[in-house]
C-alpha cells in the first residue's frame, strides 16, 4: 500500500520548572493511503503531543529534538512557518476533542465552516459559502441552507461536533486527524459520529489517524492500532490482532478494563499504579512497576520490537526466545473465544448470502 504519512524516530521534549518533559521518546508509525490508523493510550501516554507535531501546533515550551515527518515525500520539520500554514487545513485537517472550543461562539458557522476556503484562497466568498452548505449536509445538519447563519449555541453537542468536523474536511484533506473527537458526547452520538467518519472516509478519499482512549471506539473504525504508553509506542499491529490476540501487557491491562456484553463482575479491573514521571524515565521498561509478569531485564533494558506476524509487533521482553511462557489473563482468551465465534457466525451469514445469490440467479 502507498504510504501517505512516515513518522521516524519522533522525540519531543518540554521545558518547565522542573525540568525536560521527554514527552515522546522515539516514536514511528506510518499511514497508508485510505486507511484508519487509531493510537490508544492512557491519558498523558503522548498521543496528542505526536499528532500536534505534524500539524505544526506544540506549545511553546516544546521543542523536536529529533525525528522526520515525511508528508508525500516532503519531511515537514523542515518545513518553513509559511509552508506549514499552508499545509494546515489544507492537506491536513485536524478535528478537536471539544467542539465548543473549537467553534466561535460569536461567528455564524457558515463562516467558520467556509473559513478554511477563503485563508487558502481557494474560492470567492459567495462559492465558499455555497460549498459550506454542501459539507454541512454532508454530515448530517439537516435543513443547512437555512442554518448557516445560526450561532453554535443553537445546535446540539453532536451537530457542533458535526460542524467541527464539516470544518476540517471542507478542503478535502489529504489526512485527518481525529484527537478524541467523541469524548464529550454520549454513546448514542458517539456511534453515529464514528459511522459519519467512516462514511466520510469513502466519500472524501482522505486517509485518517484517530485519537482516543476508549478501546470500544477503535473497533468500529480502526483499520490498525498503535499502542502509546509514557511516550513510546509499545505494539502495533491490525486492529484484529490488537484486540484478539495482544502481547504486551499493557495492551492486555486496557482489553481487561473494557467491559464486554459478557462482564459480571462487580467491579473492571483497572491497572494498578500510575504512570512514569518522564522528567526522568525508567532505564528498562517504563511499564514495568506495573506489570505483574515483569522479569529483571525490564527494569535494566528497554525491550526492542519483537516480531509477530508481518504486520504485528510488541515491545516486550516476554516475546525473547529465553523468557518463560506466560498466560493471557483470562478475559483475553474468552475475548479470542468470543472473537472466533463471531468470526464462524459472519463466515455463516457469507455463506448464506452467496446461497441466495446462487439460487436468485438460478432462478432468473
Amino acid at each position: 500500500m502507498e504510504r501517505i504519512l512516515d513518522v521516524q524516530h519522533l522525540k519531543v521534549n518540554f521545558a518547565t520548572f522542573a525540568g525536560q518533559v521527554q514527552a515522546i521518546r522515539d516514536v514511528s508509525f506510518h499511514l497508508n493511503k485510505g486507511e484508519t490508523l487509531a493510537i490508544v493510550g492512557e491519558s498523558g501516554s503522548g498521543k496528542s503531543v505526536t499528532v500536534r507535531s505534524i500539524m505544526g501546533l506544540l506549545a511553546n515550551n516544546a521543542h523536536i529534538d529529533d525525528g522526520i515527518i515525511n508528508f508525500k515525500n516532503q519531511d515537514i520539520l523542515k518545513m518553513t512557518p509559511h509552508e506549514i500554514e499552508n499545509l494546515r487545513g489544507n492537506d491536513i485537517s485536524m478535528i478537536f476533542q471539544d467542539p465548543m472550543t473549537s467553534l466561535d461562539p460569536t461567528m455564524p458557522i457558515g463562516k467558520q465552516v467556509a473559513e478554511p476556503l477563503l485563508i487558502h484562497g481557494k474560492a470567492t466568498k459567495k462559492a465558499a459559502l455555497k460549498r459550506a452548505e454542501e459539507v454541512l449536509e454532508l454530515v448530517g445538519i439537516t435543513n443547512a441552507k437555512n442554518r448557516l447563519k445560526d450561532y453554535p449555541h443553537q445546535f446540539s453537542g453532536g451537530q457542533r461536533q458535526r460542524i467541527v468536523i464539516a470544518m476540517a474536511i471542507v478542503n478535502d484533506p489529504e489526512i485527518l486527524i481525529a484527537d478524541e473527537p467523541t469524548t464529550a458526547l454520549d454513546v448514542t452520538i458517539q456511534a453515529q459520529i464514528i459511522d459519519l467518519m467512516k462514511e466520510l472516509q469513502h466519500k472524501i478519499d482522505t486517509s485518517i489517524i484517530f485519537i482516543t482512549h476508549d478501546l470500544g471506539v477503535v473497533a468500529g473504525i480502526a483499520d490498525r492500532v498503535a499502542v502509546m504508553y509514557a511516550g513510546k509506542i509499545v505494539e502495533f499491529g491490525t486492529v484484529d490482532e490488537i484486540f484478539y490476540d495482544p502481547r504486551h501487557p499493557y495492551t492486555w491491562g486496557l482489553l481487561n478494563s473494557m467491559p464486554t456484553l459478557k462482564t459480571d463482575a462487580e467491579r473492571l479491573y483497572a491497572i494498578p499504579g500510575t504512570p512514569p514521571n518522564l522528567l526522568n524515565p525508567p532505564i528498562g521498561d517504563a511499564f514495568a512497576p506495573r506489570n505483574p509478569y515483569a522479569m529483571a531485564v525490564d527494569y535494566e533494558a528497554m525491550p526492542p520490537f519483537f516480531k509477530v506476524t508481518a504486520t504485528h509487533y510488541a515491545a516486550t521482553w516476554l516475546l525473547h526466545p529465553d523468557a518463560p511462557k506466560v498466560t493471557p489473563p483470562t478475559a483475553i482468551q474468552q475475548r479470542k473465544a468470543e472473537y472466533r465465534a463471531l468470526l464462524a457466525e459472519q463466515q455463516d451469514q457469507h455463506n448464506t448470502t452467496i446461497d441466495e445469490k446462487i439460487g436468485d440467479d438460478l432462478d432468473d
